[in-house]
């Protein structure tokens, strides 16, 4: 594959103040020379072949990352993905604390990239878990059962933003947090919305 070009619109995010600037900087470059095209989503930059999201980089507070949007799929032949959180079904993570560790595994890295990019092009996809196979917030259950209309409002819903709302409410540890959360979030449901909306 060739290399890509830049895209002005992403610069922002490599010149900001960051201890990962240096890092990113270098997964800027191992991406764009895979071919890949260099766009802006979800405010970081993101890597497309043929329309199809492939990667993206991000940071947190103790390393940074490439996020393969398919990662799932991938054979992970070096063991390199994480998991993010054990609700993500797609994506995969390959994480770095240091400029250092991505120059030792750049063959990886790029090796990675190309597998990514020929899952897209086989066309594969990856089996998402219904939301009726997530666990309902017993709180949730009852307002369902009680109010038919947000029963109607909720099935309507994406399966992306039903599966949104019942990891929120399930999450809560606490009944009365649940309840609140429920509460607090009727309004958004009924009126067609996901918790990002």
């Amino acid at each position: 594959m060739t290399n890509s070009s830049v895209n002005p619109k992403v610069d922002f995010y490599f010149n900001k103040p960051s201890k990962w600037q240096d890092a990113y900087k270098k997964l800027r470059d191992l991406s764009l020379e895979c071919g890949l095209i260099e766009e802006l989503k979800w405010g970081v930059p993101c890597y497309t072949f043929q329309d199809n999201n492939i990667l993206l980089i991000h940071g947190f507070k103790d390393y940074c990352a490439i996020l393969f949007h398919k990662g799932v799929l991938l054979q992970d032949a070096e063991g390199l993905l994480i998991q993010q959180t054990e609700n993500v079904q797609s994506g995969r993570q390959m994480r770095f604390t240091a400029l250092n560790e991505i120059s030792k595994l750049e063959k990886q890295i790029k090796a990675y990239i190309y597998e990514a990019i020929e899952v897209e092009k086989a066309g594969l996809k990856v089996t998402l878990k219904k939301p009726t196979e997530f666990k309902m917030a017993e709180e949730f259950k009852i307002k369902l059962d009680e109010i038919p209309e947000l029963k109607k409002a909720f099935e309507s819903l994406t399966p992306g933003r039903q599966r949104g709302y019942l990891l929120h409410f399930a999450a809560a540890k606490q009944a009365k947090t649940r309840e609140s959360r429920v509460e607090k979030w009727i309004p958004q449901i009924l009126s067609g919305k996901g918790l990002e909306d």
